[in-house]
């Protein structure tokens, strides 16, 4: 963050300072994790469902801090933020928050995290969002960027009302590229989002089917999708993905440029001539105004072909050439954990950890990844589908699981585990499409899962294990690849 003492911070949020004059100075990072607290830093005292920050503020000036941004006094250098109702209901509610406080310094770090942005003049923010593909999009649009200038990005999925403003304050004068993942709960959430940091660039990658439980259908999550591509200038960019009607139609809805990605031939960004290796790493010739070049993708998967054409779209309007963006994006790597992570054990076996998040969309593109690993050999290599439940996908969500027990099975995936009662539908659809006896089993749990892996998987096998996170199954992977060592 650029250096601010206690009063400008005071003034930027409208909050009031409390044992403090206001002259101390911070020079080190904003954090609500006391742990990770540096000299000069400011803490964000957070309520929560387990602790509540203002309980840590010694300790937080222990670890460095020069003050505190909290809902009420706090005994050391403190602004104290002003009560906030929130506009749209939730956006700033935090479970476990019973007087309001957390609501209140939420909005305060939002208010703070623009401040900052409004004094950077030569910082070029860009917003991502979609159903999937959001974080490992963020992830490469930084590595396409950063040969360009400095380039600061959030860390694995921080992409909400905490995360986003979090994120926006590790920006400082020397920083030229702000990349910022949007998320929503709700319609109003990503234009609040916007709000904080406006974006100069906006990319929507897709309409899916994540989230469909809270928002009723994907035309509830196209209207807040777009609310990314409505909060541009007119001096803006808005880069959509002309392969998905919902979100092509979005060029209705904003005053920005909009350049089309996609292998449709209308797109202005395209991917043609497209092939997969023995790893399910794309590779495309990348056809574009500026040029054309080939390219090869580090990262596994077909489905990272949009999501290279949306960061390769940013970097050209940014003063990139086509032969930069194809030099970067095969060398772009997987950053954040548990996603489309692939590891060669000692023996042959190869894990494909796709495990932090699942919808329709995301499960089909893995699993036609793991069908590309399998048969790239002669003969193919045995295939495991390690499946668990995929989350808030609402009425929907049987026929959801049970349409990817039958995609398993078309795709000839030799066994498919599903993990955990929630994911029954998946084997259910498989064994109506064709799948009878041990080709398809249910197991209890992730330990259930681990033994019988442990048990029956043998060398030269190909095993992905998806499911949303808050199932844990990236421990299946984990533990098989303690079991014999990568």
């Amino acid at each position: 963050m650029i250096q601010l003492s206690l009063a400008e911070i005071a003034e930027a949020v409208g909050g009031t300072l409390h044992d403090t004059d206001g002259l101390p100075v911070v020079t080190g990072t904003v954090e609500y994790d006391t742990r990770k607290l540096t000299a000069g830093g400011l803490f964000v005292a957070l309520p929560g469902e387990r602790v509540d920050g203002h309980d840590f503020v010694a300790q937080a000036v222990a670890a460095g801090a020069v003050g505190v941004l909290a809902g009420r006094p706090t005994g050391v250098p403190t602004v104290v933020a002003p009560p906030v109702v929130a506009a749209n209901g939730n956006a700033y509610v935090l479970s476990g928050d019973t007087d309001g406080a957390g609501a209140a310094v939420l909005a305060a770090l939002g208010r703070l995290a623009r401040y900052v942005v409004d004094k950077l003049d030569g910082l070029t923010v860009v917003g991502i969002t979609g159903s999937s593909g959001k974080t490992s999009t963020k992830d490469l649009v930084a590595q396409v960027l950063a040969p360009l200038g400095p380039t600061v990005a959030p860390p694995g999925s921080f992409n909400n009302e905490l995360g986003h403003p979090w994120t926006v304050l590790r920006a400082d004068a020397d920083t030229r590229f702000l990349v910022l993942e949007l998320s929503a709960r709700g319609v109003g959430h990503i234009a609040d989002l916007c709000r904080v940091a406006p974006p100069r660039l906006g990319a929507v990658l897709n309409v899916g089917s994540a989230h469909v439980g809270e928002f009723g259908s994907r035309e509830g999550i196209a209207k807040a999708k777009g609310e990314l591509v409505e909060a541009l200038p007119k001096t803006g960019v808005a880069i959509l993905n002309a392969d998905d009607p919902l979100v092509a139609v979005m060029a209705e809805r904003t005053r920005a440029r909009v350049v089309l990605v996609g292998e449709h031939s209308s797109a202005h960004v395209r991917a043609v001539d497209l092939d997969l290796d023995d790893q399910a790493r794309a590779g495309f010739r990348l056809v574009t105004p500026q040029g054309e070049a080939d390219v090869r993708l580090a990262v596994h998967g077909g489905h990272h072909v949009g999501n290279a054409l949306a960061a390769a779209a940013v970097a050209l309007e940014l003063g990139a050439t086509p032969e930069q963006v194809a030099t970067a994006l095969g060398t772009a790597k997987r950053v954040s954990a548990h996603r489309m992570a692939v590891t060669d054990r000692a023996d042959g076996v190869t894990l494909i950890n796709d495990a932090y998040n699942a919808n329709p969309e995301s499960v089909r593109a893995a699993l036609k990844s793991l069908a590309a690993i399998s048969r790239a050999t002669t003969p193919p290599r045995r295939s495991w589908a390690v499946l668990g439940p995929m989350a808030e996908l609402g009425a929907d969500s049987v026929r959801a699981h049970d349409e990817i027990g039958r995609l398993a099975v078309r795709l000839d995936i030799n066994k498919l585990v599903v993990v955990g009662e929630d994911a029954r539908p998946m084997h259910q659809g498989a064994h109506l499409e064709g799948s009878w006896g041990e080709e398809a089993l249910v197991v209890p749990d992730v330990s259930a899962a681990v033994e019988l892996l442990c048990a029956e998987v043998r060398p030269g096998d190909v095993v992905l294990v998806k499911a949303s996170n808050s199932y844990g199954l990236w421990r299946v992977a984990e533990a098989l690849l303690e079991a014999v060592g990568k």
